[in-house]
């Protein structure tokens, strides 16, 4: 079983990574802030350039990949399923409600999505049209949705201004305008002393998304509001197991997937909620340990369902 193989090693590399933040955090190495500056510093400066390094060289129409709909639309159908379940069910206000459904379909593309597609699939250029995808489409509709449901009303700037603020969506836009140009003239058009740097700076964003996470696992205690258990029990489920299930029958019986291109497709869906959804019910103070539980408990849940998905499709 190759495929589990290389699963469990890619899991092994990224549990180490991770144990070693939580330790440096229970030694209180770096201090009290590391895991802020190791998170910001990844966020506006490596992810963004390994994304462009990475994007730039890739093949204009390998990014764009017709996977790129079973992804959209495997995200779109959990997310619609929890807020009918809780129409049924839950009866939440509005905001947590869009809160629960972001928590459902919003890939962590980044923390855990690049490590394990550079080290479970072999290509981090995998994740970059599902991060273009959430940060164009799913963060402006979610944004509008939690700014009617907190205020009434939608801030039209805030929403159109939404992307400017996304250094990994500025990265890879760059990254693929490039890779179109060099595609036009036939040679890379940036020169070795200018990308070397880029993609030197690019190749620290893992290990520091890495061992920022594991920082965060320390001190945490989840699950402690009883009113959210089952709806966040929910939530794990519909972003872990139903959204691969549905990728699974989109890639093999719609778009006609096989091999790598099937296994990926349904990986990727397995990925844990991205941490994102929490910055969101953090700016609009809604939802916020429900946003958290729901993050902690796919992203401690998501390996398990990679490895039987790698047991199973292999």
């Amino acid at each position: 079983m190759p495929g589990l193989l290389s699963a469990m090693e890619g899991f092994c590399v990224i549990g180490i990574v991770i144990a070693v933040g939580y330790a440096a955090a229970r030694l209180r190495i770096g201090g009290p802030d590391a895991q802020m500056v190791l998170n910001k510093f990844s966020f506006f400066v490596s992810s963004p350039c390994l994304m462009f390094a990475i994007l730039s060289k890739e093949p204009i129409f390998d990014i764009f990949h017709p996977s790129i709909i079973v992804a959209f639309f495997s995200a779109m159908l959990v997310g619609v399923a929890f807020l009918v379940l809780n129409r049924m069910y839950f009866h939440m206000k509005a905001a947590d409600a869009i809160i629960g459904s972001l928590n459902s379909l919003y890939l962590n593309s980044n923390n855990i999505g690049l490590p394990v597609a550079t080290y479970i699939l072999g290509n981090p250029a995998l994740v970059a049209p599902i991060l273009v995808m959430q940060q164009a489409v799913f963060t402006p509709v979610g944004l509008t949705a939690l700014d009617i449901a907190t205020t009434g009303k939608a801030s039209a700037k805030r929403i159109l201004s939404q992307p400017l603020h996304q250094p990994l969506l500025i990265g890879s836009l760059g990254g693929i305008v490039v890779s179109a140009i060099s595609a036009h003239i036939g040679w890379f058009p940036i020169p070795d002393f200018i990308y070397d740097p880029i993609q030197m700076i690019g190749n620290s964003a893992v290990p520091m998304i890495l061992m920022a996470f594991g920082m965060s696992l320390h001190g945490t205690k989840p699950m402690q509001n009883a009113t959210d258990r089952t709806a966040t029990i929910v939530v794990a489920v519909l972003k872990n197991v139903i959204m691969p299930i549905i990728a699974f029958l989109l890639a093999y019986f719609v778009m006609g997937f096989r091999g790598a291109t099937l296994y990926a497709c349904v990986v990727l869906a397995a990925l844990p909620t991205g941490q994102n959804v929490y910055n969101y019910a953090a700016r609009y103070n809604v939802g916020l340990t429900f946003a958290r539980d729901g993050i902690l408990l796919s992203t401690l849940t998501s390996p398990i369902i990679i490895a039987f998905i790698a047991a199973v499709l292999d």
